[in-house]
């Protein structure tokens, strides 16, 4: 344990000093690389007042939101109540669709269990 901490201590180091040596040159290509999406001045109050924009926007959106989950509900719906008349490459591909959801479940789960199938340490 002791070992593995000196690593983790030196690698910080290592890590801490390329930044130390190379950040500003990396901070100052990537402002002027995105400097059309820089807003001058930049204050506090200029964020404060992007920060507001981006809300209201958003809130703005929902309706728009609204109208289309609507719309791909009633498509559901019509889809359940045709049921009979689906074909099997549908359901098939359906199928497939939600165990791909479970894969990616499951994968988050164990690498939130930090890679271990079995379960938490503890």
């Amino acid at each position: 344990m002791a070992s593995q901490l000196r690593q983790l201590q030196s690698k910080a180091i290592q890590a801490s000093q390329f930044v130390a040596k190379h950040g500003t040159a990396y901070y100052k290509q990537l402002l002027e690389q995105n400097k059309e999406f820089i807003q001058e001045p930049p204050t506090v109050e200029k964020c404060n007042l992007l920060a507001k924009q981006l809300f209201y926007t958003r809130l703005a959106s929902i309706p728009g939101r609204r109208e289309t989950f609507l719309k791909e509900y009633d498509y559901v719906k019509q889809l359940w109540n045709k049921r009979h008349e689906l074909k099997v490459e549908d359901v098939s591909i359906g199928a497939l669709f939600g165990l791909e959801c479970f894969a990616w479940f499951c994968a988050g789960e164990i690498i939130g269990r930090g890679f271990t199938f079995t379960g938490y340490y503890v």
